[in-house]
Parts: C-alpha cells; sequence; structure tokens
C-alpha cells in the first residue's frame, strides 16, 4: 500500500513548508489587518490547501523513484525484466492509457505500487519479492491491479480530496491557533510566536485525524482496483494473488513508513482500522468471488 502514505506524508511536508512561508512572508498578518474575516482565510487556506496537495502529485513519481530506490527499465536485462515490461505494455493498451515507467524495487515482500500525475506518464514498479514468490499469472494479476489504479485515476481523485481536507485543516488550524495565543499567550491580536508555533502543531495534528477521510476513500478504490485486475488478467489470477499476498504478510504487516497505495495493506484492527489504506485481504477476495458469482 505503499502509494498513499507516501503521498499523504509529501502532503503534510509540503503544507507545513508552505505555513511557514506564509509566516516568513506575512501573508498571515495581512489577513489579519484585513479583519482577520473568516472568508479572507477560507480563500487563503483553499489555495495552500490546493496547491499543496497538487506539489505533492507533481513529486509523487519522482519521491517514489527515491524512497523505494526503484531502478526503472530502460532496457530489459534478462527475460523475465522483458516480460514485465511487454506485459505492462499490454495491459496499458487494453485499458486505454499511456505506456508507463515499469521499475523494481528491493524487498523480499511481495509488493507492488502505481503513481505518477499523468495517467499517461506513471509508473508501476514491483518488489524483487513479488516476482520470485509468485506465479507468472499472479504477478500478471497485480500488475493489473496496479495499472487500473492508473486508468481509474486514483491519484488525480486523490489529489482533490486531499485539497479539500488541507483547506479545512489550515483553516481550523489557524482559527485554533488565534485562540490559543489570545488565551494561552495573552497576546491581544492572536498573532504572535505562541499562534505560529499552534498552527504548525495544530497543522500536524489535524493533518493525521483527516487522513482517516482520505485512507477511506483509499480503501474504495482498491475494491475496483481489483475488479480492474480481474478483467485484465482474470479473476482467478487475481484472487490467487490476494490468496499469495494473505500467505505471505499476515500477521505481519508492511512497515508502516512506506504503506501507501501497493498491492496489500495489512490487517490493523480497531481504530487501526480507520487508519488503513486497504481493505482486509478477505473482504478483497469475498468481493472478487461474488463479482465472479454475479457475471
Amino acid at each position: 500500500m505503499k502509494r498513499v502514505l507516501l503521498f499523504l506524508a509529501t502532503n503534510l511536508a509540503v503544507i507545513v513548508v508552505l505555513s511557514i512561508i506564509a509566516r516568513l512572508f506575512g501573508i498571515d498578518q495581512y489577513i489579519a489587518a484585513q479583519g482577520g474575516s473568516y472568508t479572507g482565510l477560507l480563500v487563503f487556506a483553499a489555495l495552500f490547501g490546493f496547491g499543496g496537495a497538487i506539489i505533492s502529485l507533481l513529486m509523487s513519481k519522482w519521491s517514489a523513484k527515491r524512497m523505494m530506490g526503484v531502478r526503472v527499465i530502460d532496457s530489459p536485462q534478462n527475460p523475465t525484466e522483458q516480460w514485465l515490461v511487454e506485459t505492462v505494455r499490454a495491459q496499458a493498451q487494453q485499458a486505454g492509457i499511456g505506456m508507463p515507467e515499469v521499475g523494481i524495487f528491493n524487498s523480499p515482500d511481495p509488493n507492488a505500487f502505481a503513481t505518477g500525475a499523468n495517467r499517461n506518464k506513471a509508473l508501476v514498479a514491483v518488489s524483487s519479492g513479488l516476482l520470485q514468490r509468485m506465479k507468472r499469472q499472479e504477478v500478471e494479476a497485480v500488475l493489473g491491479h496496479e495499472i487500473g489504479h492508473v486508468a481509474n485515476g486514483d491519484m488525480v481523485t486523490l489529489t482533490l480530496i486531499q485539497g479539500v481536507v488541507n483547506t479545512f485543516v489550515i483553516f481550523l488550524a489557524r482559527v485554533v491557533g488565534g485562540f490559543v495565543d489570545k488565551a494561552v499567550f495573552r497576546n491581544e491580536d492572536g498573532r504572535g510566536m505562541g499562534y505560529f508555533l499552534s498552527v504548525i502543531v495544530l497543522e500536524i495534528v489535524f493533518g493525521i485525524l483527516a487522513s482517516i477521510i482520505v485512507m477511506w476513500f483509499s480503501r474504495q478504490r482498491e475494491f475496483r482496483a481489483d475488479a480492474a485486475g480481474a478483467r485484465l488478467a482474470g479473476t482467478g489470477s487475481m484472487i490467487g494473488a490476494l490468496e499469495a499476498l494473505k500467505r505471505a504478510h499476515e500477521p505481519q504487516a508492511l512497515p508502516e513508513k512506506m504503506a501507501a497505495f501497493g498491492i496489500n495493506g495489512g490487517t490493523p484492527t480497531g481504530l487501526k482500522r480507520l487508519f488503513m489504506s486497504h481493505p482486509p485481504l478477505d473482504e478483497r477476495i469475498e468481493a472478487l468471488r461474488r463479482s465472479a458469482g454475479h457475471a
């Protein structure tokens, strides 16, 4: 599940940087000087909120390559890499998208992810463990799942949702920060250093809480991507791939720092479930079986 949390982490970092820039250039103070109207603040929050999400989207492929150590296959070096590239090419043509970059990253765990700001210039990467531990028809299904994410425009839709979430995070952080500065630090205008520090902390806290909304969206899109994998590689292969992932990953989940929109998402329970980017594998398998039964 590597793509979503990587995007979220980048987005949160961008928002914090933009907030520091706003402080340094006196944008917050300018809004306050105009009377501190909520309308002006909301416009500011929307500009920075959507700006932060768009910057994160534009950086998504670049940051994924470097964070995961992806080696892009420019010229296949062996039959496996040749098969991988040709399989992605065939699925991309079938899905009606441009040929993505294809890459491999070193990890013993079977996983894969797709990312990119443009559905015609995306990146699809698989782990070395995926190629070593799965049958080819199962790898094909995993690739179909990732191509489904690209064809469905999930990263763009995620960016729009993140932009809305960012807007309210920035807005509420400043409203609460002004209150804290006045009530705790006794600054009459509510725009002192206490305000600035409170805003940074609140943006991080509210941003983490708001990620629950983004994760809910991500879980819904996983079912659609599974359906795409089933169409491109066969329902049996897609179910087989998910069952292989279940055997490989449960009960152990992926490292949290890189859990962002890959094929597998672990199985947290309780409150942790709210922060899952993927539904449990059993639910995904059952959804595919129901779909096959109705077909």
